[in-house]
C-alpha cells in the first residue's frame, strides 16, 4: 500500500498553487472535492518562493496551502522542490550550471539546468530538504515525498571540469589504476593511452568519434551522479520521517539512467506517460511502459504520476485525447499494476512555457468536457479501492538492459537502424496482442518461474550473465535470443574467440559475420518444417548472419544472397530446456506466428482470447481475482468469458459473455463476489 492514510487508489495531479491568487484556492478544494481528487503533488517547482536568498527561507504561504488541503481531506505528495533551482542561486554559484560537450555552459532561466556533481547545489538542496522534511514531518496532509522531478530529463550530462574531477574519482573507485582504465578501454588504439589520472576527461566534442568503452563508462558515472542527487535526498528524509514512502517520477523510453539500479532504492515506482493520442499510435508502446514499471520492483504496484487529461505542448502537433481515451488509458495503467492515477496539472497554467498542456480544470473550467471526464474517471476510481496491492502474474519475461542499450546504439556501429527498443518491442507487441502477460526484467533476475524468456539483441554480456541464462534454460526453461547478441564484454570489447561469445554452447551455434542490411535491401526466412502457425516463408530486413550449427538444429533458412540456405532460425536442446536463435529482423507476422507457438508448446495462455484491439489483464489478491478488459476499438465488441463476475464500477453481473462500447471498460471481480 503506498500509504496507510488512504487506502484508495490516489487520484489526482500537480498542484502549483502559487501560479493563482489566494482567492482561487477555495474554489480549487471545492472543484477537486467534486472530482474525486485525493492526492496532489505540491511544491515541484517553487524553490525560489520557498527560498528568497540562500539565508532566507519563506513557509508561510506553504503552511497556508498544506493546512488548507488537510481540511479539506486531501492528501499531498510532497516535493523536495529541488527541480528548478533559483536565479539568485544560479548567479551567485556559476558552478551551478553545467556545461554541454562542447565546453558552452548552460545559462539559468529554464527548469533542470544543473550540474548532478556541484558541490553548491548539493549543499543547498539538501539543506532544502531537511528544512522541508522537519517543518513538514507530522503534517497530517502528508502520505508520500516526491524527491525533485523528473531527473536528467533536459540535462542528463555534464561536462565541465567538477564532472571531469568526479568522473576520475569514479573511475579509480571502478578500476583501481591508470593502467586498468587503459586496458579495459583499448587506449592502445589511436594513441589514446593515459599515463596520470588528471590526463583523463570527460568524452567532449572532438575530432570523430570518441573511444566507445569511454563513452560508456561515462554514461555510468554520469547514471550514477545523478542517482547521488536523488540518494541524498532520500537519506535526508528517511532520517526525519523514516514511515513515508518516497518516488521520484521516471519517463517513458528514457535512456539515460539505469531504472533498475535506481529502483533498488524507491520505495514506490512512479512514470510520466504522456503517448500520442493519434489514431494510429501503437498502444503496446505504452504498454511495454507500464509493465517494465511494474517489473522494477519484482511485480511492486506502480504510481501513475503524471499523463495529460488531453493535449500536451511539447509534440510538434498537439492532438487532443477523443473523448474517452483519457479514461480508457488511465483505466490501462490500473490494468497493468497502477495503484494511483494522476496528471499534469490540476489547473490549466495561464503563463509560461506549459499554458497550452492540458490540465484537470482546463481554461474553459468545470463546465468543459475534460473536466466532466475528470471527475467521472475520480468517481469510477473509488469503486477499485479493493484492488490495491493485488499483483499481476505473468509466465514470460523480456531482458531489457540499460547498459547493453547505452552500448548497442553508440554512433559507431554496423548500422544506424539498430535500435535496441525496437527489438524488444517486436517480442513485445505479439504477446500484448495475444493478451499474455510479460515482466519486463533485468539481466540479472531470477528468471527460474518464467516458462518464457526473450532476450533480444543481448549484444553485451556482462559478468554472470551467461551463468544466470544457462541455469533457466538447464532447468528447463525456454528462451529465445536474436542477432547481434554476445558481440562485447561489459568494457564493450569483442569476445576473441567469436561470436556469440559466451553463449555459443548454449546456443549451439558460431556466428562467422553479420551483415548489416540497407533500408532497401531485404531476405527471406524459409521453415524447414511447419511449427505450428509458424510455416512457409516471410521477408525478414536489417540483418542477416551467418550461421554455423554446432549442437542446433536449424528451423528456418535464409532464403536469398551469400548466405541463402544458411539457418537463421535454431534451435538448441541444452539440458532439460531450449534455447533458440533469431539471426534476423523477420516481418510482424513472424513474431506473432513464432511466439504463439512457443507459448502453446509451454502451455502459456491468454489471459482472455479476446477480438483484437481489446485489451486484457487480471490483478489477483488473497481471495479475488480481477479481470480488466478495455476495447480500444472504434466499434462496440462482444467478448467471451469463462465464470461469473462482477463489475465493480457497474455492479452488474455477467456470466459467458460481455458487450463494451468504442473506448469502452469493465473491471470485474471474481472470488468472493
Amino acid at each position: 500500500m503506498i500509504s496507510k492514510k488512504l487506502p484508495q487508489i490516489f487520484y489526482g495531479g500537480d498542484y502549483s498553487p502559487e501560479q493563482w491568487p489566494e482567492s482561487v484556492w477555495l474554489d480549487d478544494m471545492r472543484l477537486m472535492k467534486q472530482a474525486g481528487v485525493n492526492l496532489v503533488s505540491v511544491g515541484i517547482f517553487s524553490w525560489a518562493l520557498l527560498q528568497p536568498n540562500e539565508d532566507t527561507f519563506d513557509f508561510q504561504w506553504f503552511d497556508k496551502l498544506l493546512d488548507l488541503l488537510a481540511e479539506h481531506g486531501i492528501y499531498v505528495d510532497l516535493a523536495t522542490a529541488t527541480a528548478a533551482q533559483p536565479a539568485w542561486l544560479s548567479k551567485k554559484y556559476p558552478d551551478v550550471l553545467p556545461v554541454d560537450e562542447k565546453g558552452i555552459r548552460f545559462s539559468y532561466g529554464s527548469r533542470q539546468s544543473y550540474c548532478p556533481n556541484s558541490p553548491s547545489y548539493r549543499r543547498l538542496s539538501r539543506e532544502l530538504v531537511r528544512r522541508l522534511a522537519e517543518r513538514y514531518r507530522n503534517h497530517p496532509a502528508l502520505a508520500l515525498w516526491h524527491i525533485n522531478n523528473e531527473y536528467a530529463c533536459h540535462t542528463s550530462s555534464c561536462y565541465c571540469d567538477t564532472c571531469a574531477e568526479a568522473f576520475r574519482v569514479w573511475l579509480q573507485n571502478k578500476y583501481g589504476s591508470v593502467a586498468e582504465v587503459n586496458e579495459a578501454w583499448g587506449t592502445n588504439f589511436w594513441s589514446q593511452y593515459y599515463y596520470h589520472w588528471d590526463e583523463i576527461i570527460p568524452p567532449r566534442y572532438t575530432s570523430t568519434f570518441s573511444n566507445p568503452s569511454q563513452v560508456l563508462d561515462y554514461q555510468r558515472f554520469m547514471s550514477d551522479s545523478i542517482f547521488e542527487l536523488y540518494q541524498g535526498e532520500y537519506d535526508i528524509i528517511k532520517s526525519v520521517t523514516p514511515d513515508i514512502l518516497i518516488t521520484t517520477n521516471f519517463m517513458v523510453d528514457f535512456k539515460p539512467l539505469d531504472y533498475f539500479k535506481w529502483a533498488k532504492q524507491i520505495d514506490v515506482i512512479s512514470w510520466d506517460s504522456y503517448p500520442n493520442p493519434e489514431p494510429d499510435y501503437d498502444l503496446a508502446i505504452t504498454a511495454f511502459n507500464h509493465d517494465l514499471m511494474r517489473s522494477l520492483k519484482g511485480g511492486q504496484p506502480f504510481f501513475l504520476m503524471e499523463q495529460a487529461s488531453s493535449q500536451i505542448n511539447w509534440r510538434p502537433y498537439n492532438t487532443n485525447k477523443r473523448p474517452g481515451v483519457m479514461n480508457l488509458w488511465s483505466k490501462a495503467a490500473v490494468a497493468r499494476g497502477a495503484d494511483g492515477v494522476m496528471f499534469f496539472q490540476w489547473r490549466q497554467s495561464v503563463k509560461g512555457a506549459e499554458k497550452f498542456h492540458s490540465a484537470m480544470v482546463p481554461h474553459a473550467g468545470e463546465n468543459s468536457r475534460v473536466y466532466q471526464e475528470i471527475a467521472q474517471l475520480g468517481k469510477e476510481l473509488t469503486k477499485l479501492s479493493e484492488i490495491i496491492d493485488t499483483r499481476i502474474k505473468a509466465e514470460t519475461a523480456i531482458i531489457f538492459d540499460y547498459e547493453n542499450w547505452w552500448a548497442v546504439e553508440y554512433q559507431q556501429h554496423p548500422s544506424q537502424s539498430l535500435n535496441y527498443l525496437d527489438q524488444l518491442r517486436n517480442f513485445y507487441k505479439p504477446l500484448f496482442e495475444l493478451n499474455i502477460p510479460t515482466d519486463i526484467v533485468p539481466v540479472d533476475c531470477d528468471l527460474s518461474h518464467y516458462q518464457l524468456v526473450i532476450a533480444p539483441l543481448l549484444y553485451m554480456i556482462k559478468p554472470g550473465v551467461k551463468e544466470n541464462l544457462e541455469k533457466y534454460v538447464a532447468a528447463g526453461g525456454t528462451l529465445i535470443v536474436s542477432f547481434f547478441s554476445g558481440i562485447v564484454d561489459e568494457t564493450d570489447g569483442v569476445f576473441g574467440e567469436g561470436y556469440p561469445g559466451p553463449l555459443k554452447e548454449l546456443l549451439g551455434i558460431s556466428v562467422e559475420e553479420f551483415d548489416a542490411l540497407e533500408p532497401h535491401m531485404a531476405n527471406k526466412v524459409r521453415l524447414v518444417r511447419e511449427l505450428g502457425d509458424l510455416k512457409g516463408q516471410y521477408n525478414c530486413s536489417l540483418w542477416g548472419e551467418m550461421v554455423k550449427t554446432d549442437t542446433a538444429a536449424a528451423l528456418a533458412l535464409f532464403g536469398e544472397d551469400y548466405y541463402g540456405g544458411a539457418p537463421c532460425l535454431t534451435e538448441n536442446q541444452y539440458r532439460q530446456g531450449k534455447a533458440y536463435y533469431l539471426a534476423t529482423q523477420p516481418e510482424p507476422e513472424f513474431y506473432r506466428d513464432f511466439l504463439r507457438y512457443l507459448c502453446r508448446t509451454n502451455h502459456i495462455s491468454p489471459t482472455l482470447v479476446a477480438p483484437t484491439g481489446v485489451e486484457v489483464t487480471k490483478r489477483k489478491g488473497k481471495e479475488a481475482e480481477y479481470l480488466f478488459i478495455l476495447n480500444h476499438n472504434p466499434d462496440p465488441v462482444t467478448v467471451n468469458i469463462s465464470g461469473k463476475y462482477r463489475d465493480l464500477i457497474g455492479d452488474q453481473e455477467y456470466e459467458r459473455s460481455v458487450s463494451l462500447d468504442s473506448k469502452a471498460s469493465l473491471v470485474l471481480k471474481r472470488g468472493n463476489i
